[in-house]
């Protein structure tokens, strides 16, 4: 029979295997993990008005905070998934198993990789791809129902709704960025009549698919594309 002593040092042992790790609850914005999220880590890339894109895909806005509008879905989903995963699971959980009055064996659990993502649900805030998408069919229809020759006060129209564009498009970097392109030699809004303006929107896209290692859409073909569909029929 064990003695008292014996006993002691049993479950002195078996409390000090039993102790449960705490789950990391730290978020993103706290400092224990905002080493992920600082501007000036290797690899970060300055972007037009402040912003930061980070080696994770992660666009930090002017203050410092993840920007949804600017960064894209499969990375901000990266985000959420490991920061939902930190906050709810221990790292390492250590459990006894006593399997006789002199011998203890710790049970030890150790975390996976997270879960892969689920789809992307259609009634949530839009990230970068699908805000970029949406924008440039919009902004391609308007040029394709523009009239051939706009008059003057169309043209004043929209001259200030390409600015006021560029002002207030979400994503704070690309609008930036697109009032750079307009800025330089050649690249004004042409808004004398639906031809120029289509040509000079597909223009635009092009700078944008062009930067994002995109190839170039060949603008011969804005009009089959965005106004009467393609000469083969597919959109009859």
């Amino acid at each position: 029979m064990p003695s008292s002593s014996s006993l002691d040092r049993l479950f002195a042992s078996a409390a000090g295997a039993g102790a449960v790790s705490s789950p990391n609850t730290k978020s993103p914005g706290d400092s224990s993990s905002s080493a992920n999220y600082d501007p000036h880590q290797p690899g970060a890339i300055a972007l037009p008005g402040g912003y930061t894109k980070l080696p994770s895909g992660i666009v930090l806005d002017a203050s410092g905070k993840p920007c949804k509008q600017c960064t894209s879905g499969s990375a901000w989903r990266d985000m959420m998934r490991k920061t939902t995963y930190s906050k709810s699971t221990p790292a390492t959980i250590t459990t006894p198993h006593i399997t006789t009055p002199h011998t203890t064996t710790p049970h030890t659990t150790t975390t996976t990789d997270p879960p892969p993502p689920a789809l992307q649900p259609t009634d949530c805030p839009t990230d970068v791809d699908e805000l970029g998408r949406n924008t440039w069919t919009l902004l391609h229809s308007i040029a394709a129902t523009y009239p051939p020759q706009a008059p003057p006060s169309m043209q004043a129209t929209m001259r200030s709704f390409i600015a006021t564009f560029s002002q207030l498009y979400p994503c704070g970097t690309c609008a930036e960025d697109f009032q750079l392109w307009m800025r330089q030699p050649g690249n004004d809004p042409r808004v004398g009549g639906q031809d120029e303006l289509g040509m000079w929107m597909c223009e635009a896209h092009n700078a944008v698919n062009v930067k994002l290692g995109k190839a170039a859409f060949d603008c011969a073909l804005w009009k089959q594309r965005w106004r009467d569909g393609w000469a083969d029929g597919r959109c009859d």
